[in-house]
Order: C-alpha cells, then structure tokens, then sequence
C-alpha cells in the first residue's frame, strides 16, 4: 500500500534527477511492478511525477520518472491570465481572491464575508470541517503561518493540523520562511519530529494567495478587506472565505502550487542562513 512518507521519499529521490524504475526499486527495496504502481499513482493523484516510456513495446522498454514541473497550468485563456497574475505578484493586497471564485461553476462555490476585528473571531469551525476531510494531501499558500497560532474555546488550529498528520497526511506548504516568522515554521515543522513521519515540507516563497488546496479536489480560499476612510466605501474590516468544490479549478491552483513549490528554497535550509545572522 503506497503511504504518504513512501511518496516523499519517491519525489525527494526522482528530484535530484529522473530515475528509471529499477534504480527506484533499488532505492525503496521493492519489486520493479510494486514501483510501477506507486509511480502511476503519485502521477494519476498526486500530481507531482510524471512518467514517460521510451521504446515501448519491445523488449528494451524503458520508464523514466521525474519531478514535473508544470510550465503550462492552465487550460484557459481566463485561467493563463490569473496564473500570469500570481506568479508576477509578491503580496496579498496585490491580487484578489475573487478573481478566481468569480470564474468557477456555480453550483460548486460559496463565499462566508464576517466583518471582525481579527481572525480569531471568524467560523474557525467551519474551517476546522473542512480540514479535517483531507484525506491524503494538503497544500497550504501561506503568508507566515500565523494562522496556526488562532484558537477559540476548544478550537486549536494547530490541534487540526497536528491530527492531520496524525492520520498520514501529506502537508506541502509555501510561505515566507523569515525572522518574523520563524518560530510558526519550526511549531509546523516540530510535528515531523514529534511522530517520525516526515510528512510536512515547508519551502520559503513569497506569493499573493492565502488558500488550503484539500487533495486536489477543494479550495478554500481567503481575501481581507482593510477599511478605506473614504466615503461611501468600506468602513469596517471584512474577511472573505471562498469555497470552491470543483475539481478543475483545484487542479489549476494545485499546478501553480507545485510550479513554484519546485523553485523555492526549502525551510530548514533558509533557517539555518537566517539563524546564522543573529548569532
């Protein structure tokens, strides 16, 4: 049965270069039909290898598995532009939830707006439930992780987390990973420790978006709204969560996820330069 720390150690493997399935065999102690499988499905759910035959069909077939890098994400001209648009910004003021919501069937979306002082006042139940359905991966756009530290009554958000990788959650997220935020990055990180699963990955990126991708099925998405000061325009804080069950759109944005999680810098390696300059 393929488990989620079997998948990272196939992904860290085929990422130093593309790996032919006998080498992974090798690698993972298994037999070459056991591997065969694995790789088809990381590629079929994950999304995150991809495999290609060369002369298939004779007796010299050869499988080649390797890290993908997916250039092109999107599959319309309406889903380029808003790529173009993520991947061109750096904070979250610069690009808008909406743009996306707005574009996705409408039967699969729904949008809650709270107007609070903070986030710790939002449903952070309702954010809860829809954790805690994740079944095999969890993709996080973060800014710096804050959101981990909210809690309200029995309500833990680090708590949810933690039992996700309780139950063999895979987590990949990307944030900023500075001397802000660094201590949310290792409170995350601890967890890998803690049960010997090794199921979080952390890379520093900065990015617009601020969304939880649930096995490339769901996207739960969320924008904030600063007052203006200006008249007749918005006079208090709002925030906007989206939720969009459609499974084109959350393989889009998971798509652009895995772009810019191949071409970040990995946490621990990021922390030990910044831990460096404060010595």
């Amino acid at each position: 049965m393929l488990d989620n720390k079997t998948v990272q150690k196939i992904e860290k493997f085929v990422s130093v270069e593309p790996r032919s399935i006998n080498e992974i065999s090798d690698h993972l102690k298994k037999n070459w039909r056991t591997v065969d499988r694995y790789l088809r499905e990381i590629e079929e759910e994950y999304k995150t290898i991809s495999l290609k035959t060369f002369r298939g069909g004779t007796r010299g077939a050869l499988k080649i598995a390797y890290l993908s890098n997916p250039d092109r994400a999107s599959s319309t001209k309406i889903q380029e532009e808003l790529e173009n648009e993520i991947l061109r910004q750096k904070r979250k003021d610069e690009f808008s939830a909406f743009d996306i919501f707005q574009h996705a069937p409408e039967k699969s979306k729904k949008a809650i707006i709270e107007d609070e002082i903070s986030e710790e006042g939002t449903n952070l139940k309702e954010l809860i439930e829809i954790l805690k359905n994740t079944k095999k991966e969890l993709k996080l756009f973060s800014g710096n992780l804050s959101w981990i530290n909210l809690k309200k009554g029995k309500i833990d958000l680090f708590k949810t987390l933690e039992d996700l990788v309780k139950k063999g959650v895979k987590i990949k997220v990307l944030c900023r990973v500075d001397l802000e935020g660094i201590e949310n990055i290792k409170k995350v990180l601890s967890l890998n420790y803690k049960y010997s699963k090794d199921l979080i990955e952390i890379r520093h990126r900065e990015h617009p978006i601020r969304a939880f991708v649930i096995d490339n099925d769901s996207i739960r998405l969320k924008e904030i709204r600063e007052p203006t000061g200006k008249i007749k325009e918005l006079d208090k804080k709002i925030f906007i969560f989206y939720t969009i069950k459609d499974k084109e759109w959350a393989e889009w944005l998971s798509k652009i996820f895995i772009k810019l999680f191949n071409t970040s810098v990995g946490a621990e390696k990021r922390i030990k330069e910044l831990e460096g300059l404060i010595k």
